[in-house]
C-alpha cells in the first residue's frame, strides 16, 4: 500500500489510479477514500490521475491520539500533495473533505492547486452562533457525540438512512450503498470519529474561503439533512469570488452515490475538470 507521512509521522495512506493532470479527492466524516471510488474510476478513466486519501484516524491510515483536526487535515493533505509532487490539481471535497480541502488552500494556499469543487461541503461554518444564525444548535453535535461513544455501529446504520435521504419518499438508494456506509465507518477508530465532530462543526473556515483564487465549483443538495445548504453552499458561494453554484433539487447530502444525483454530479465533475 502507498502512504504518505505526516508532520508528526502518521502515515497517510492513499491510492493513486491513472495517469493525467490530478485529481485529488477528500472524504467526508465518517469515511475513508473508498466513497469516492466511482469518482476515482471515472476520472481515471477520462485520462486523469485520480487520488483519495483516508484521513487519519481511519480506514488505512494510522490512527494517532491527536491531530484530529482541521489544521492537522489540511497538513496531512499537503504531505500527500508533496510526496506525490503534484501540481495543477483539481481538489474534490466532500462534506467535511471539503472543510479540509478549503483549510487546505487557507494555510498552503494555491500554489499546487488549479480547480476546487466543494460538494455538500461545511464551510464556512456548521455551528450556529449569533454571527452564523443559519448553522445548528450545539445540541445536534453533542447527539451525534453520544451516539459514536455510545452505540457507533447502530448510529453509523441510522445516520446512513438521512445521509443518503432513504427517508424521503421514491428515494432509490439502496440497501447496499447503506451497509457499504456502515462498514467503511466502522474502520474509522472512536477516538478520530469523535474529535473530528467538533473539527467539524466549531471550525469557521470563513477567512479561508476568501483566500480562493482559483475557478471553484460549489455543489449542494437542497434536501441536504446533514450539512443543511444555507449555511453552508448558499453562505460559501457568496465568499469565493466567481464561485459556480450549483443546487440539485431535492438531493441528499450523499447524492454522489444515490443514482438519480451521481450521474449529474460525475458529469458536472467531469466537465469542470475538463473545463
Amino acid at each position: 500500500m502507498a502512504f504518505a507521512t505526516a508532520k508528526d509521522g502518521t502515515r497517510i495512506y492513499f491510492k493513486d489510479w491513472g495517469s493525467g493532470p490530478p485529481v485529488v479527492f477528500s472524504h467526508g466524516w465518517p469515511l475513508t477514500a473508498d466513497a469516492w471510488d466511482p469518482q476515482l474510476k471515472l476520472m481515471a478513466d477520462n485520462g486523469f490521475r485520480a487520488i483519495a486519501h483516508d484521513r487519519r484516524g481511519g480506514g488505512r491510515s494510522d490512527q494517532p491520539w491527536e491531530g484530529n483536526d482541521l489544521d492537522t487535515y489540511a497538513d496531512d493533505l499537503a504531505a500527500v500533495m508533496e510526496a506525490l509532487d503534484l501540481h495543477g490539481a483539481v481538489l474534490v471535497g466532500h462534506s467535511t473533505g471539503g472543510g479540509e480541502v478549503t483549510r487546505y488552500i487557507g494555510r498552503h494556499g494555491s500554489g499546487r492547486v488549479a480547480k476546487v469543487v466543494l460538494l455538500g461541503a461545511i464551510p464556512p461554518l456548521m455551528l450556529r452562533t449569533e454571527a452564523n444564525p443559519e448553522g445548528l444548535p450545539i445540541e445536534v453535535f453533542d447527539e451525534i457525540r453520544n451516539g459514536v461513544l455510545t452505540d457507533r455501529s447502530q448510529y453509523y446504520k441510522d445516520l446512513s438512512i438521512p445521509f443518503y435521504g432513504a427517508n424521503r419518499e421514491g428515494s432509490t438508494v439502496s440497501q447496499g450503498t447503506r451497509d457499504a456506509f456502515w462498514l467503511w465507518s466502522m474502520t474509522v477508530g472512536i477516538k478520530g470519529a469523535h474529535d473530528c465532530i467538533k473539527a467539524f462543526s466549531e471550525t469557521d473556515l470563513t477567512e479561508d474561503l476568501k483566500k480562493f483564487d482559483v475557478p471553484t465549483l460549489i455543489v449542494h443538495g437542497d434536501d441536504d439533512q446533514i450539512v443543511p445548504i444555507v449555511a453552508a453552499g448558499d453562505k460559501s458561494s457568496k465568499i469565493v469570488k466567481d464561485a459556480v453554484f450549483k443546487v440539485y433539487q431535492g438531493a441528499p447530502h450523499g447524492l454522489s452515490m444515490v443514482p438519480e444525483y451521481a450521474d449529474r454530479f460525475n458529469a458536472d465533475l467531469l466537465d469542470f475538470a475538463r473545463g
